[in-house]
């Protein structure tokens, strides 16, 4: 499955992918005191929310956490030493707009609901069904087990992957519901505008480079904006979210405790690969790795399957352009057929070239040649990690240099006009033709130029009226 290998990156550029906010976090700056307060009385969602918050702001969290009043600012602000003023800043920051933290009269204080909730997230206890109500276990019907759930997830999510990457080639892949088609195409990842089947996008194809995580929160996010068009309970659906974050893995939850929304939801998240059943009306479902791994920095997909060669990297690019990928995985051939001319294709390895042919293929679709390049770093061999530049410059110019081919040159259809019998009837019907706006292109020295379509029929009346008053 294509992911980013931080071996690609820099100290400073891992530093920031670490400081940066989690994606679903300004989602949440954006909704309503009066939602917040709503979400903040479920235990499983402040825990939830407390993992995706940063070191600095857990700290702040923790430190409020069990105390009974208020502590003053000035107080607060004699932990922190003053080039670590601006973290801090931020943190409190990133906490009052989350409504978990208030600043009043010169005093911080935790949110009522929000601390509560979570110190009952800590200690434990309740009836609430918050973390999920576990089913007693079935003898004649066991759970599935982990490396079973694994595989479903698997499976469900690169069936999603592969559609995006193999639509409009003229590859048959197993096609996702509806409800997945429509998701993906309300989140700009793919594209009907060239006919009835959907076609991987620009952005679509930059979405293959990220993470699996990431991956399934930018779907999730979309999923979160179209809940009140589909008459949904925002609360309700991040309360899931959450809910599904904080079970185990393995065990299996009844749905008697669930809302409406939330049964409701079950269906797309089998779609999705986030929970699995036995059937749709089962009272019963297991969460995969996916929905447990929702709001931590575990791995959200099985690393054991066929998780090497991308872990590792697996494409080896020759100064001839000449490709070499090190991969049973259809998922990444499919990808690679994206922007490479595959020739051969072996148990274990695919040989192809980049051509213009295929770039321009590529570029047709929507996709950059800096995305290009940036699949081929992110995936290169380790042999290939021994070269500075990592990636051929011949390669990487002349791949841009196609790309500046295709923005340079323009088709467009039309008429080409010449022969004309002297200079002026040729620059009087030029006259005429730039008052209409349809001349595309002229050239004074042969007599000719080219005119669009819309124009031709009033110019060859024009023509026509000239020739025969000339007669």
């Amino acid at each position: 499955m294509p992911s980013a290998h931080p071996d690609n990156v820099d100290d400073k550029t891992l530093a920031l992918i670490a400081n940066r906010p989690h994606a679903l976090l300004p989602f949440l700056q954006l909704q309503s005191a009066t939602s917040l307060s709503r979400l903040y009385q479920s235990p499983s969602s402040c825990l939830s929310i407390f993992r995706l918050l940063d070191a600095v702001e857990r700290q702040l969290t923790m430190n409020l956490l069990w105390l009974d009043s208020a502590i003053s600012l000035s107080t607060m602000g004699a932990w922190i030493v003053q080039e670590k003023k601006k973290m801090y800043d931020e943190a409190l920051d990133m906490l009052s707009r989350l409504h978990i933290l208030h600043v009043q009269a010169g005093k911080l204080s935790l949110n009522a609901t929000f601390k509560a909730s979570l110190r009952h997230a800590i200690t434990g206890g309740g009836t609430t069904g918050s973390f999920g109500v576990p089913a007693e276990r079935d003898e004649k019907r066991p759970p599935m087990g982990i490396e079973g759930l694994d595989g479903y997830a698997l499976e469900r999510w690169e069936t999603i992957l592969h559609f995006m990457v193999s639509s409009g080639t003229g590859q048959n892949p197993t096609r996702p519901s509806q409800g997945v088609l429509y998701l993906l195409q309300r989140s700009g990842l793919m594209s009907n505008n060239h006919g009835s089947v959907p076609q991987i996008t620009s952005t679509g194809f930059q979405f293959l480079l990220h993470p699996p995580h990431a991956q399934l929160w930018d779907l999730l996010l979309q999923y979160l904006h179209m809940a009140e068009e589909r008459q949904m309970d925002l609360v309700e659906v991040l309360t899931f979210f959450f809910m599904l974050s904080t079970m185990e893995l393995g065990k299996e939850y009844l749905t008697e405790n669930l809302s409406q929304t939330q049964k409701a939801m079950l269906d797309d998240l089998r779609d999705y690969g986030l929970i699995w059943q036995r059937k749709a009306s089962s009272r019963r479902f297991s969460p995969t790795r996916l929905a447990t791994t929702l709001t931590s920095s575990s791995p959200s997909l099985p690393t054991s399957v066929g998780a090497s060669s991308s872990q590792q990297g697996f494409i080896v690019l020759e100064t001839n352009y000449r490709v070499y990928a090190y991969t049973d995985n259809p998922l990444q051939t499919a990808v690679l057929n994206l922007f490479v001319s595959l020739k051969y294709r072996f148990p274990n390895l695919v040989v192809g070239s980049i051509t213009r042919d295929s770039v321009r293929r590529a570029l047709n679709n929507g996709i950059s040649a800096e995305q290009i390049i940036s699949y081929l770093v992110t995936h290169a061999h380790p042999q290939m990690r021994k070269f500075n530049p990592l990636i051929p410059v011949t390669v990487q110019d002349q791949i841009r240099l196609w790309e500046l081919e295709k923005e340079r040159l323009k088709s467009e259809e039309g008429y080409l006009y010449t022969a004309f019998a002297s200079q002026a009837d040729y620059e009087f019907v030029l006259n005429y033709a730039k008052q209409l706006d349809v001349v595309l292109w002229e050239n004074t020295a042969k007599r000719c130029f080219f005119g669009s379509i819309e124009g031709h029929s009033n110019i060859r009346n024009f023509i026509e009226r000239r020739t025969s008053g000339a007669d």
